[in-house]
């Protein structure tokens, strides 16, 4: 009788990659990240293990929003006083916290929860293209062949 194979906590093994976010569409890059983030990427997924691998996103400035999206797209948050909602689009958020548009929208795409949690941690976005990651070695991702 064959069994399924479960990761164990202990057991993973995780790599670290570096994903280079010039002129990458924001929901492709997201999707693609959010995926490796969650282990999805090897063949010892386990749904309910944290089995995934550390990301870093370099050039977040420069990621791409197609089509009216810079304009039309809007965030909101509330500042929990009367009165404070707050909004601004995707373009005035790629412009003043590119980091935080990034991790906003890799995080809409991990499991909600104290996994997801986890899993979240594991995201380091940087603006520019230096990072302070080198000693771990992290291998480049080329995600323009896995969209």
């Amino acid at each position: 009788m064959r069994t399924t194979y479960i990761a164990k906590p202990g057991e993973v093994e995780r790599k670290w990659y570096v994903v280079d976010a010039t002129d990458v569409p924001l929901g492709r890059l997201s999707s693609v990240v959010a995926s490796v983030l969650r282990g999805k990427n090897k063949p010892t997924f386990t749904p309910n293990v944290d089995t995934g691998d550390f990301v870093i996103v370099i050039n977040a400035e420069k990621v791409a929003l197609t089509g009216h999206k810079a304009d039309r797209k809007v965030y909101y948050h509330h500042t929990d006083h009367p009165g404070g909602l707050k909004s601004r689009t995707a373009g005035e958020f790629r412009q003043n916290d590119p980091e935080k548009l990034i991790a906003l929208s890799i995080k809409g795409m991990l499991p909600k929860g104290t996994l997801g949690k986890a899993q979240a941690k594991k995201l380091h976005v940087y603006r520019g293209a230096d990072h302070k990651h080198e000693a771990q070695q992290p291998e480049v991702l080329d995600i323009t062949n896995l969209i």
